[in-house]
């Protein structure tokens, strides 16, 4: 299980066999039901996760109503930055959408990984300009692209997950209602 943990980090920059065992160290497995909330609005985010097997959505409550806002899978590393780094309460969510295994870092031990490793703070950085760029797209799209447009780069980007994930919430994710993603779909398929 760490085995993709290390190999993620790798592709980003140079660890040695010490700093892997101190990372493994670090992180810990955490496993998360079908339903159960990696963050609770109001919850201060504890956690770094990354993610070893299932998919987890990211969302809001806007008077009573959830929109998605993203979602993660296998490979990738799940948190809520605007709760974690200042460790404030969360106004955003993060739920599991089947049954999930991850390994998980607090934000003490995050600390030490920064210091500890030669490329650690570097590692950090990579991330989270990842997380930024893909914010600020997801951000751009919602003002100017139309529901198709976002539904085709939800395909793109996401194609795994359109089996694994209810219709609701792609929906969500779009900014349409369900019906509407269906005739959007529809359309989508008469054109291939």
């Amino acid at each position: 299980m760490i085995d993709l943990l290390l190999k993620t980090i790798e592709k980003a920059v140079v660890i040695d066999k010490n700093e892997k065992e101190l990372i493994a160290g670090l992180f810990h497995e955490k496993k998360y039901g079908k339903g159960e909330y990696f963050l609770k609005e109001g919850d201060v985010c504890k956690y770094v996760g990354f993610m070893i097997s299932g998919v987890m959505r990211y969302y809001i409550n806007d008077d009573g109503e959830d929109k998605t806002y993203g979602f993660a899978k296998e490979s990738e590393f799940i948190c809520n930055n605007e709760s974690f780094l200042p460790q404030l309460p969360s106004r955003q969510s993060i739920q599991a959408l089947e049954d999930c295994n991850l390994l998980v870092i607090g934000y003490n031990d995050l600390q030490r990984f920064y210091i500890s490793f030669k490329n650690g703070e570097r590692f950090g950085r990579l991330v989270i300009e990842q997380v930024f760029i893909k914010t600020l797209r997801g951000f751009n799209s919602f003002y100017t692209d139309s529901p198709e447009i976002r539904y085709e780069k939800f395909v793109k980007e996401y194609p795994d997950l359109l089996q694994r994930i209810p219709q609701y919430y792609i929906a969500s994710y779009v900014g349409v209602k369900p019906q509407s993603l269906s005739r959007i779909r529809s359309r989508n398929l008469r054109r291939e």
